[in-house]
């Protein structure tokens, strides 16, 4: 597991880790190539080749290692290729961190700090209804008022509305009873590499996926 604060920060350990991995890989597939080559070869002298048994077996078997071989260099590159590319994307988002992210969510953890968001109503709404439901089941309405069409702000104070710390699922309830996308802005505090792949930790959210980040807002003053 490790963590990544700067766009430099565990470049050497990443680069290690991919490395690694592309030769066992290479080891695996070689294996299996020399399993494959090793069937087909003796197949092929099993028999006469310029008196096969069928004219066109012989041709076919040497189409078929080719093919074979390709499609498994094939395999190879790819799996290479994207642990390179999470090893990219790791140090990327490490140059991130500290950076405010927007984030598509359905859950907040709220800890006594506000936490600002917004939502994109697809059409006017005379009014619309945040909905936060503790781990108790207990659910907290926060009224957003009337509004038209597009980006919708919020706010959330958890000592105003007197919720206390712990995890609420989050949802959005326009008038017209669509349910639009909850997006909430907050601070990137690290990445970690794990064995499930890269791993986000966000204020206010805990860990999320790299693909729920819809924006990078850049670093706000300290």
């Amino acid at each position: 597991m490790v963590t990544t604060n700067s766009t430099s920060s565990n470049a050497a350990s990443l680069a290690g880790n991919t490395g690694t991995a592309a030769v066992a890989t290479q080891a695996a597939t070689g294996e299996n190539r020399d399993m494959f080559t090793k069937l087909l070869v003796a197949q092929i002298q099993n028999q006469d080749p310029l008196e096969p048994q069928d004219p066109a077996t012989y041709v076919n078997q040497l189409s078929q290692l080719s093919q074979t071989e390709a499609l498994q260099n094939l395999s190879s590159m790819t799996t290479t290729n994207a642990s390179l590319l999470q090893s990219l994307q790791t140090l990327a988002m490490g140059g991130q961190v500290g950076s405010e992210v927007t984030v598509a969510t359905s859950s907040v953890k709220l800890d006594g700090e506000k936490i600002n968001g917004s939502i994109t109503l697809l059409g006017a709404s005379s009014n619309t209804d945040l909905i936060l439901t503790g781990t108790d089941g207990r659910q907290h309405t926060v009224s957003l008022g009337a509004h038209g069409s597009g980006e919708q702000s919020f706010t959330i104070d958890p000592d105003a509305l007197g919720l206390a710390p712990g995890t609420y699922a989050i949802q959005a309830k326009p008038a017209d009873g669509s349910a639009p996308q909850i997006e909430v802005a907050a601070r990137l505090n690290s990445v970690r590499v794990t064995g499930a792949g890269v791993v986000l930790q966000v204020a206010g959210l805990g860990e999320v996926d790299p693909s729920a980040i819809t924006g990078f807002n850049g670093k706000t003053g300290t």
